[in-house]
């Protein structure tokens, strides 16, 4: 197993070297051959002149003798050439022994080796007519110089040195790069590590300037608030359904220890009270077992045609004792001439606005006012059930739909098993609605519910 850092390197380092080495190729081959190209134009333009040059010694002297041209021997020797002149009928005039320059370093051939020698044969003209032959002859097709030799080395040098000064600076770029990954990915992976063994308050802070790194970042310090909220919530679940469960027992358990030694009469008042106790209990079970439900997807909805304003007017006439009780004003607006019918289960969206309505009522105020809205636009219709209760603080708005969850101390003190809320917001999913809240600590809340058409 290899750190990214190490694996980035190397990858980047192996794709620099193969570059470096196809670029030097590519490079080494063109400069050869264009070098060859030069060299074989200018092998040409020698023996163009050459020819030139013998043309001109027979219009001088108008004949071949054994001195014809002889000057050019030591021009010959010394670039390793040999010329042999020979007349119209192809008969010796004089010639270049060719092992006078075989062994000679002076020059030497394009690929290193003396070869084999070989000789080119040309006419000499006058006035149109051949009058003669040179032949230009060498042991390789094209001969280098010492100047040639070394410019051609000083190019491949400088290949070689512009190869590991690119593979030095690609090490040194590709250890930056591989730092810009590996280190903020590295703390990310800690963190991760982290997280599965519990640790939920790791966090990370690595800046970075890699887009899919710093939304890496992002979800993974988001899962960890979230597994954070969660182990939280677990603990005070675990918490609440303890004391939820324990107060009706405690209540029972005492209760009947003093009827029992005698303390309390054994009459039908004190047996009601003990039943309302059962009945709160068999309440909060119902409860958990329908989030139970809600939690495993094995709940199932009827669906049919339902009308929401003849359902609300429902719901609002079976809270009229509770209304007048506290004196609380019910106001509901309805905008007329307007379809509001959905598709759903009647029974379980029922519930739903007998758990908002119930909580607007409990935690009102004597006095207040309850006001349930209902229209519609051109791709929803709207439900909001607004109250003028003791509101819900900021820090808790965002947890009021988890289970158990019920809030500062003063919410506490009314009954209740903070249930209601998120076996509210699961009928909805189930109807594919959503449900927001606005709330202000003293002046109530709003809880508006979006059917979509």
């Amino acid at each position: 197993m290899y750190s990214i850092r190490r694996k980035l390197s190397i990858i980047i380092l192996v794709c620099s070297i193969l570059a470096a080495l196809l670029t030097a190729i590519f490079v080494n081959i063109t400069i050869s051959n264009k070098f060859s190209e030069y060299m074989v134009n200018t092998q040409n333009k020698r023996n163009d002149r050459i020819v030139q040059y013998f043309q001109e010694v027979y219009k001088r002297d108008k004949k071949w003798t054994a001195t014809s041209g002889s000057e050019m021997k030591h021009e010959a020797y010394m670039s390793n050439y040999c010329i042999t002149l020979l007349d119209s009928n192809k008969k010796l005039v004089w010639m270049m022994d060719p092992n006078d320059i075989k062994e000679k370093e002076h020059f030497k051939s394009l690929d290193g080796k003396n070869g084999v020698f070989t000789t080119n044969s040309f006419q000499i003209k006058y006035n149109g007519d051949v009058v003669g032959y040179v032949q230009i002859g060498q042991y390789s097709s094209i001969l280098l110089s010492a100047d040639d030799v070394n410019f051609k080395l000083s190019i491949n040098k400088g290949i070689i040195a512009s190869i590991f000064l690119s593979l030095l600076i690609v090490i040194i770029i590709s250890l930056y790069i591989s730092k810009q990954f590996s280190v903020p990915i590295r703390d990310v992976s800690n963190v991760s590590v982290k997280l599965s063994n519990g640790d939920y308050n790791s966090r990370t802070n690595i800046d970075t300037d890699i887009l899919e790194i710093e939304k890496l970042k992002i979800s993974i310090n988001t899962l960890g608030e979230k597994l954070n909220h969660q182990d939280l919530l677990r603990k005070r679940l675990v918490s609440d359904i303890s004391h939820e469960i324990r107060t009706p027992l405690n209540i029972l358990q005492n209760n009947l220890e003093a009827m029992i030694d005698g303390i309390f009469p054994v009459n039908t008042e004190q047996l009601i009270g003990l039943n309302d106790e059962v009945i709160r209990f068999g309440k909060l079970l119902n409860n958990l077992n329908t989030l139970k439900e809600f939690e495993a997807e094995t709940i199932s909805i009827n669906k049919e045609k339902i009308l929401l304003d003849e359902l609300l007017s429902a719901v609002c006439d079976d809270f009229s004792i509770a209304l007048k009780e506290k004196n609380i004003e019910l106001i509901y607006n309805i905008r007329p001439d307007k379809d509001y019918s959905i598709i759903g289960d009647v029974d379980k969206l029922k519930q739903v606005f007998i758990n908002l309505l119930s909580n607007s009522v409990k935690f009102s105020n004597y006095g207040g006012k309850v006001w349930i809205n209902l229209t519609r636009d051109k791709e929803n219709i709207i439900v909001s059930i607004r109250d003028t209760g003791i509101g819900i603080s900021k820090e808790d708005l965002p947890f009021i739909f988890e289970r158990l969850y019920r809030g500062d101390r003063s919410r506490n003190k009314i009954e209740g098993s903070g249930i209601g809320l998120t076996i509210v917001k699961d009928i909805l999913t189930l109807h594919s609605a959503s449900i927001t809240v606005e709330s202000e600590v003293g002046k109530g809340s709003t809880f508006t519910i979006r059917f979509m058409n």
